[in-house]
């Protein structure tokens, strides 16, 4: 049966299109991009944050509309009663990435043909795959869920048994950050990918949200190896926060800045969405880690080197 879908979030998004069910797609969220020809669809939602803004300005924004209880996102309610689905896909995890699930409670609640609301909520990497099924049987196709989770446990599982083969000292202290402006950790299931990877994470616990850091954590942490995967950013635009904290002695003093072993990743197409795409950003991260073990994913973005 075809249902008319509507995803309020990028990993929500890239989970549907992954089950085969792009036909069905009928509205996404402004921040939606892949794959590429979900460009043309309708979006239903806006940000109240300001393009150009610097790292520090936008973490300030947040900080204070949430403090407010201000909604960060909006939904478009005239296109989505026009849009009329029956499917929409939200996130009851983060108020910071996607609208609040109790926004979307009240809309759907409100709209003229009755939708059903689909929660997504992980926390960890099997979490993200665990979702897959009811997403796929509440779009009326079950064994599309059930296949493209065995798939990507596979390629999940090829990773680990690699990295299984390494010897206690051959796997480097990583410290992955998700913001340089203040400071976070990347939390959730980053800690779990860098032990799948093949390192030992210096920062971060599996399942707990992300964790502001100062300097003198990350100093004391002093990693072999950072990995900075900014949230809702691309690797250029990370570019440009890296280069802003280079003069900072506490960054020229680390020892992965001093030994060459920095990192910068697309977060926001990788490992800040927690979609099918993270076992892409498993296997890059492992490939970044040892990559005489673990090759380079085909068709994703390579990681690059900066510091040294």
């Amino acid at each position: 049966m075809n249902r008319r879908i509507v995803s309020l979030l990028p990993s929500a998004t890239e989970m549907i299109c992954a089950l085969g069910l792009r036909a069905d797609l009928v509205g996404v969220s402004h921040e939606c991009d892949h794959p590429p020809d979900v460009a043309t669809l309708p979006r239903v939602t806006a940000t109240r944050i300001a393009h150009g803004q610097t790292s520090a300005e936008i973490d300030r924004q947040v900080r204070e509309e949430l403090a407010r209880r201000t909604a960060l996102y909006t939904i478009e309610r005239p296109l989505l009663e026009t849009l009329a689905p029956d499917l929409l896909v939200t996130q009851a995890l983060c108020d910071v990435c996607a609208v609040s699930a109790e926004e979307v409670e009240a809309v759907a609640c409100g709209l003229p043909r009755a939708a059903r609301v689909f929660n997504l909520q992980p926390e960890r990497l099997g979490d993200v795959l665990d979702s897959l099924v009811p997403l796929a049987e509440a779009a009326g196709q079950p064994d599309a869920g059930r296949a493209l989770r065995a798939a990507l446990a596979a390629r999940i599982d090829a990773v680990a048994v690699r990295s299984a083969t390494l010897p206690a000292a051959a796997r480097p202290r990583v410290a992955m950050l998700e913001w340089l402006d203040p400071l976070f950790d990347a939390g959730h299931w980053n800690p779990e990918l860098v032990t799948l990877a093949g390192g030992e994470p210096v920062f971060g616990h599996v399942g707990q949200p992300s964790t502001t850091r100062d300097w003198a954590a990350l100093a004391a942490g002093d990693p072999d190896v950072i990995v900075i995967a900014c949230c809702g950013f691309d690797v250029p635009r990370t570019l440009e926060d890296v280069r802003a904290v280079e003069s900072r002695p506490e960054w020229r003093a680390l020892r992965a800045v001093r030994a060459g072993r920095t990192w910068v990743v697309d977060g926001n197409a990788y490992f800040n969405r927690p979609g099918p795409r993270l076992v892409d950003s498993l296997e890059l991260l492992a490939h970044v880690l040892h990559p005489a073990l673990h090759p380079m994913p085909a068709g994703v973005t390579p990681a690059v080197r900066v510091g040294g």
